[in-house]
């Protein structure tokens, strides 16, 4: 009933602001950038959610629910790749039969993410495209082996570059793109930033990034913390607890009330001798004015999972990065961005477009 109530009260302020600027672009006014944001019809069109889906709860409920409800996608292939130190990762890849120069995009999946939960990107980016599309599928995620203490809920660049060195041994003549969908925008912003110029990517695109893993769960709606902290504890924790018992932080990790009290004692969980540690090797906005790579964030201002307070800090210094281009919108929810009836993403489009134009420009 609250969920209702909230949806019908959306209407009346949807309908009175339908006026008010949805749309803004921060960047470092080059001519690069100004011309390839004049290029990318998806830009031209503010973003506006389906009617019944206004509210950014609503949105999220029914991303939800459709995760749930519709049927599997057939991936061509996936694979199990071991790490260097035994670890084990996998490729699940879905027009993998293209021609050898087809263009491969990478996908760095959600917080508990997999193949299946990535199921609605991977089929609009591959029918926008007509590229080839692999998600790069994390240790212990989707039904993978399960391997601590080198378990990271942020995943590891080091595994990263392993499966990029797998994917260019298969693909060699293929360019590569990358999207990181909300925690895995982190992986993504990380990996670019530690890598700089030697980056494998063309172009990535980071989907309702949180920035500062350090700060971004504070600001995260109660509700959603406690889902998620109670999701991460059912998917890696319980299943698991012979093989974490002997860890100091178990106990903390096992009765998390909130994402913030998980993260804070998760160090031990992925190898690391204290947070700080932790930190210094994973959070992406240490590194990240040394990426180099053409990079455009999306973030909704209504966003409850990663709060769009996340961005104030950085946003000064990123328009001031000829290579990085924000796009902040008044809707949208958390990796939602459902328009039209049929409530396709807006944002998977933009994806597509983004990185259409990149390639034409760099032919």
């Amino acid at each position: 009933m609250p969920a209702i109530t909230s949806l019908l009260d959306s209407f009346p302020s949807f309908l009175k602001n339908k006026s008010a600027p949805l749309l803004e672009i921060f960047y470092k006014p080059t001519t690069d950038n100004k011309k390839l944001i004049q290029e990318i019809r998806q830009l031209q069109r503010p973003y506006q959610p389906t009617f019944w889906l206004a509210n950014t709860h609503v949105q999220l409920m029914y991303l939800e629910l459709k995760k749930k409800l519709e049927k599997p996608l057939i991936y061509d292939r996936v694979e199990t790749l071991t790490m260097a130190d035994g670890g084990k990762t996998a490729l699940a890849w879905y027009g993998y039969n293209l021609p050898a120069s087809t263009p491969t995009l990478v996908i760095l999946h959600t917080l508990t993410g997999s193949p299946r939960s990535m199921q609605d990107m991977v089929r609009d980016l591959h029918e926008y495209t007509g590229w080839r599309v692999v998600v790069a599928v994390r240790r212990g995620h989707g039904g993978l082996e399960f391997d601590p203490p080198r378990f990271n809920i942020f995943g590891s660049t080091q595994d990263l570059r392993e499966q990029l060195t797998h994917i260019e041994r298969l693909f060699p003549q293929s360019p590569l793109y990358a999207v990181g969908s909300s925690a895995g925008s982190g992986l993504l912003i990380r990996y670019l930033g530690e890598e700089q110029q030697n980056a494998r990517f063309k172009a990535s695109f980071a989907f309702c990034p949180g920035y500062n893993t350090d700060e971004g769960f504070k600001y995260c709606h109660p509700f959603y913390s406690k889902y998620m902290a109670k999701k991460l504890i059912r998917t890696f924790i319980e299943p698991h607890q012979s093989k974490l018992q002997q860890l100091a932080t178990f106990n903390h990790l096992k009765t998390a009330k909130d994402l913030l009290a998980f993260h804070e004692k998760v160090y031990e969980f992925s190898g690391y001798p204290s947070y700080q540690h932790y930190s210094d090797a994973t959070n992406p906005m240490k590194v990240f004015q040394q990426v180099t790579t053409p990079v455009m964030l999306l973030n909704a201002k209504d966003d409850p999972v990663c709060n769009i307070q996340n961005l104030d800090p950085y946003l000064a210094d990123i328009q001031q990065m000829p290579n990085l281009i924000v796009v902040k919108t008044k809707k949208g929810s958390h990796c939602a961005y459902q328009q039209g009836w049929q409530a396709r993403s807006w944002a998977h489009k933009l994806m597509a477009e983004y990185f259409q134009v990149i390639h034409k420009r760099d032919a």
